[in-house]
């Protein structure tokens, strides 16, 4: 299947902005949260641009500490996947603040980038998709290990739902994901234009003699169908596992994926899905493919998907495209 015109442009477009942001830089912070926390947290989707800038190759502030152990209020790490164009810093400014003062152990990679050397290396999500799932692999294998903990959650974002799942269902990562949270995720349509640039990109980096990624054995790797591309892989017969909770938010402002409802996809029998519109209930929230990372209604969303147990109010406040609030 594939992606419409628009979804190309906006998402070639929105790759544009980020790799301008870096090269170019942003002006000052917007305000931060005011409420006392370890960690401020602003709630501008550019704020993660911005930490990129002034911490060049870094991980987030209470990110990617490997010294962090799981408490039994939140007993399993959090693993943020970024989306096309995106990278650890640039995607989570927002949530990762959240997450890290509810007191999760936080974790990001950056997976998929074009070239070594920063500001490259900042911008992920480019790559081969079988390429990137190893690279998921290896940071789920590397996280688990140093936490002491034998699953994870997974809050993806756009590409980042998919390379996951892929992980999980042939790469190892079966029965190790507790609860999946995916922010604008497209299980009903692939956008095609990601494959051919992440092989056009592979062919790039070998012509300038950059090493090809190594592959260790994996006994535990399950084969894909033989007919099957990475995006039919992902999808067949359904993107779900058994034993995961799943949730799935979306917006219906969204400029990429479209149709929105691409990411509404109901579970077979066996699975735990939840679908969820953040119109639904609140037509100030205007979040579009960006911004509904980096929001306070997104943000209370992904909470409550993480602990169920432990409901909080979603608010309903203005929440903008491409900034949120």
């Amino acid at each position: 299947m594939t992606a419409g015109p628009v979804m190309k442009a906006t998402r070639t477009a929105g790759i544009l902005v980020i790799v301008a942001a870096l090269v170019a830089g942003l002006g000052s912070a917007g305000a931060a949260d005011a409420a006392p926390q370890r960690v401020p947290v602003d709630y501008n989707f550019l704020a993660g641009i911005r930490a990129e800038l002034s911490n060049p190759g870094g991980s987030l502030p209470g990110t990617n500490d490997f010294r962090c152990r799981p408490t039994p209020q939140h007993p399993r790490p959090v693993v943020l996947v970024h989306g096309s164009g995106g990278g650890r810093q640039t995607n989570w400014a927002t949530l990762a603040a959240v997450l890290v003062n509810e007191g999760y152990c936080v974790f990001a990679p950056t997976y998929g980038t074009v070239l070594p050397g920063w500001p490259a290396s900042a911008i992920g999500g480019m790559g081969p998709k079988i390429d990137s799932a190893w690279e998921i692999k290896e940071f789920m294998d590397t996280v688990m290990r140093a936490t002491g903990s034998d699953r994870v959650d997974v809050v993806g974002h756009s590409l980042g739902t998919e390379i996951p799942t892929y992980w999980m269902k042939y790469l190892g990562g079966r029965g190790h994901v507790a609860h999946y949270v995916s922010l604008a995720p497209f299980w009903r349509q692939g956008p095609d234009e990601d494959d051919a640039r992440g092989e056009a990109i592979a062919e790039f980096r070998r012509r300038l003699g950059v090493p090809a990624p190594t592959r260790p054995a994996c006994p535990e790797c399950v084969e894909p169908p033989r007919d099957a591309d990475f995006n039919a892989a992902v999808r067949r017969p359904t993107p779900y596992l058994p034993g995961v909770r799943y949730t799935n938010i979306v917006t219906r402002d969204d400029e990429i994926v479209t149709p929105y409802s691409v990411g509404l996809l109901d579970g077979p029998p066996g699975t735990s899905v939840t679908n969820i519109v953040v119109q639904d209930g609140c037509r100030r929230d205007h979040s579009d493919h960006m911004s509904i990372t980096s929001n306070r209604r997104s943000a209370a969303m992904v909470r409550n998907a993480l602990d169920p147990a432990h409901r909080r109010p979603v608010p309903c406040v203005d929440v903008a495209p491409i900034t949120g609030g």
